[in-house]
């Protein structure tokens, strides 16, 4: 990969708040969308301007990124995670480099600054960021269905509690409470802070495609304590003969326990003059899938999510668990990212893990993007392996690596940003 022009990458800077507006709107075009003035009037809550790049010309921005400070739950921790974003290229400086010099730039200030030792983002095309070293390591379920067919199973615990509809300013509140707890549980999941809420909860009506107004929804158990909550839209539709087809979009359904969970998609699964369900940010493993008494009848179309990125091998491996004991010997290949490059042992358990740097003969080799795919425990190295992108030195290591990389719980994230 050629290395972009010097006098470019040092072009490259932060925007400041007057200039928002213009590289707001560079963003939106590039993206094909219509900014709103709530968009491109006023810096977001949410945006760390000193945290973006871009690239003018004069006083046209020609190229933007940037990144947002989260924090990451993998398997067994939490780590805090560069989210990448607001990545654009305008048409006329593609093919430059430009790209390249974002990327690397981004990269090595997290590296020279020991930030965040992952790296994440939403790919908007599937061919352009696993030269930069980051590989698909979540996915959404992409659920529907017809809700004639998905009735519960007779075995189904509803428990003893109640689903009630709420209106946004009681569902906040208890519903971050629940999202707090669950969400350290399922490798992808982000942390939300209070911007974080302010903007997933912002339901501007020409975001609608449609339907209505987004609706909250809180289980609480015997006791008054709330254990679970959904938010969901409906589509009014009917078909030619005059009878209701209409479809209800369930954004986010999350309970402390089964009961709670299985309530809230009765719920959903009841709404009148409702035909047709989707779950389109659900887990590609939703418990759903076997609450159902047809599984068949729950379609399901997967679709990458998260993109993660190592920044540094040794913090990043280190940063999670292991579910089975491993001591292995890993030589990453890293042109893009040369710090990473090179042979690291690491010994991990369900407690804790060590990545350091050895002389030892490797027992894997294997590149940037295959150990980004398999950090969440989503994608096992013996597929990898499979497809020749991952080379057994020592036998027996891949099987090794496979189970110590894995986890109990499929990496899910349903935040985009």
């Amino acid at each position: 990969m050629d290395d972009a022009p010097a006098d470019l990458a040092a072009r490259l800077r932060p925007a400041t708040p007057a200039e928002w507006p213009a590289f707001s709107r560079t963003m939106s075009a590039v993206f094909g969308s219509e900014p709103s003035s709530a968009w491109t009037d006023e810096v977001p809550p949410v945006a760390e301007l000193d945290r973006s790049l871009g690239l003018w010309e004069g006083e046209r921005v020609v190229a933007t990124a940037g990144i947002y400070g989260r924090e990451l739950t993998v398997p067994g921790a939490v780590v805090p995670c560069a989210g990448v974003t607001w990545v654009t290229v305008s048409p006329t400086h593609r093919r430059r480099g430009v790209l390249t010099a974002m990327m690397r730039r981004q990269l090595t200030e997290l590296h020279e600054q020991q930030r965040e030792p992952v790296a994440a983002l939403w790919a908007s095309e599937g061919a352009i960021y696993g030269r930069f070293g980051y590989a698909p390591a979540a996915e959404l379920g992409g659920l529907s269905g017809r809700i004639a067919e998905l009735g519960l199973r007779p075995d189904v615990d509803l428990g003893a509690g109640a689903v009630t509809p709420v209106e946004v300013e009681e569902f906040r509140d208890a519903a971050a409470r629940v999202h707090e707890q669950v969400r350290r549980f399922v490798p992808g999941n982000l942390a939300r802070t209070t911007p974080w809420w302010d903007r997933l909860l912002e339901d501007r009506p020409e975001r609608r495609g449609g339907a209505t107004a987004r609706r909250y929804l809180l289980h609480t158990g015997p006791d008054g304590a709330v254990t679970g909550y959904a938010a969901y839209r409906v589509t009014a539709a009917w078909d030619d003969h005059g009878a209701p087809d209409g479809t209800v979009s369930v954004e986010e359904v999350r309970a402390l326990d089964t009961p709670a969970y299985a309530a809230l998609w009765r719920y959903l699964l009841s709404i009148d003059l409702v035909r047709t369900v989707r779950a389109r940010t659900a887990s590609a493993d939703e418990p759903l899938r076997h609450l159902v008494a047809d599984p068949r009848a729950l379609h399901r179309r997967p679709l990458d999510s998260l993109w993660v990125r190592l920044v540094d091998v040794d913090r990043a491996l280190a940063a999670r668990r292991y579910p089975a004991p491993i001591d292995l010997v890993l030589e990453v290949r890293d042109e893009f990212c040369p710090w990473n490059a090179g042979r690291w042992r690491l010994s991990g358990h369900p407690a804790g893990g060590y990545c350091g740097r050895t002389d030892r003969d490797p027992d894997l080799v294997l590149g940037s993007e295959e150990l980004a795919a398999a950090y969440l425990g989503g994608v096992s190295p013996a597929s990898l392996q499979a497809a020749g992108r991952v080379t057994e030195v020592s036998p027996g290591a891949v099987t090794l690596a496979a189970t110590a990389f894995s986890w109990p719980v499929t990496p899910w994230c349903p935040d985009d940003f």
